[in-house]
């Protein structure tokens, strides 16, 4: 496994190495995994507050054991030898920019990996990357092809229009590992909800391999995430309430997540390990989702609620000091579910790839939270 120079948080505080071991106060498996990664090459770590470029950041996350049968599960922290082909598609919205789409085909095959193009990627149909019908018929061709990783090129809107349209059987016994993020959240949850799959929520082609420069944090993530070599992440916390357990690790964007809540396509996961971000949304719209929520008995039910960046928002002077800050407050008043924030996920530069639907660990000491990837599925 390879270890980076770790990027510079938004505090100006370098990220820790994973490669040492997890500090007496984690818990039992960040322990175990800790002395399984000094046996093997040095576990990547990224402990970002990072993404310097948003002021107003936060984390949140939350896991808990869903009760499937996760015999379609496919990552298990063990190396895929064959994870280095990726095949690119367009599920939600249009994309602005194919050279954006061509760019990150060069990058990712740099990095070493093999990239198809799905015939409908650049497809257009009004706001959309093709009908309803192109897009669904793209993810069924996704699972038929040969290269083992689909990834989606970019989020926006769309997904939610095709749960209904998908084979989510087949999706999970074709063994693909399925990699997006935002929008994408309805496919992550509606797979884990409909068959105990896991899949993967982070970095997509143009947000983070298209653009003018990629980070090498996100990039050395989601290589050794898809190559099942990252054990432990790491990550800076403020104010992390004691947490020391094991779960499913579930979630990904918050105003998606609450959409599909009363649907089929809602995982009832308990006892997991919970990890919510979102983008342009106010402070008050974010507490009202984390109240429907809460009022849905989703949140009361899990081990702990990590929270990664909420970005891209302003404040208004009649905010008078309600922020981010006060909707966490809030959160850990009510809940009584151990909140940390910090998490290096979003919709943001420096981000993790994270498997949805794996069981993980996670602890927290003074300042630190420790995500341990490195757990057999129940």
């Amino acid at each position: 496994m390879s270890t980076r120079k770790p990027a510079k948080s938004a505090s100006n505080k370098a990220a820790r190495p994973a490669s040492k071991a997890a500090p007496p106060a984690a818990n039992k498996a960040a322990n175990k995994a800790a002395n399984k990664a000094a046996n093997k090459k040095a576990a990547t770590t990224a402990a970002a507050t990072a993404s310097a470029a948003h002021d107003h950041d936060h984390g949140l996350a939350c896991g808990e054991d869903c009760g499937h049968d996760h015999s379609h599960d496919h990552a298990e922290g063990q190396v895929m030898p064959d994870a280095r082909g990726i095949y690119l598609i367009s599920p939600s919205s249009a994309v602005r920019d194919p050279a954006t789409v061509e760019l990150a085909r060069e990058r990712l095959q740099q990095q070493g990996f093999k990239t198809a193009l799905d015939r409908t990627a650049f497809a257009e149909h009004q706001r959309f990357a093709g009908t309803d019908a192109q897009r669904a018929a793209s993810l069924a061709r996704a699972i038929k092809q040969k290269l083992p990783i689909v990834m989606v090129t970019r989020g926006g809107y769309g997904m939610g229009r095709l749960l209904d349209q998908i084979d989510w059987k087949a999706m999970a016994d074709s063994g693909k590992r399925f990699v997006g993020m935002s929008d994408f959240t309805a496919f992550n949850l509606a797979l884990l909800a409909k068959t105990g799959a896991v899949s993967y929520t982070g970095a997509t082609a143009v947000a983070d391999f298209g653009g003018k420069k990629v980070d090498d944090l996100t990039e050395a993530l989601f290589g050794e995430v898809m190559r099942g070599e990252l054990e432990i992440l790491s990550f800076e916390t403020q104010d992390a309430d004691p947490v020391d357990a094991r779960g499913i690790l579930w979630g990904g964007n918050l105003a998606m997540m609450a959409s599909l809540i009363g649907t089929p396509y809602m995982p009832k996961v308990r006892g997991g390990i919970l990890f919510l971000e979102d983008v342009a949304e106010h402070p008050y719209r974010v507490e009202r989702m984390l109240i429907q929520l809460w009022q849905a008995g989703i949140l009361a039910k899990q081990k702990a609620i990590v929270l990664g960046r909420f970005t891209d928002y302003k404040l208004a002077p009649h905010d008078k000091g309600y922020d981010l800050h006060e909707v966490v407050a809030w959160l850990r008043k009510t809940v009584k579910v151990p909140v940390i924030t910090g998490l290096p996920y979003g919709h943001v530069a420096t981000k993790a790839t994270l498997p949805i639907g794996q069981k993980v660990g996670v602890a927290t000491e003074k300042g630190l939270a420790h995500l341990v990837l490195d757990e057999h599925h129940h």
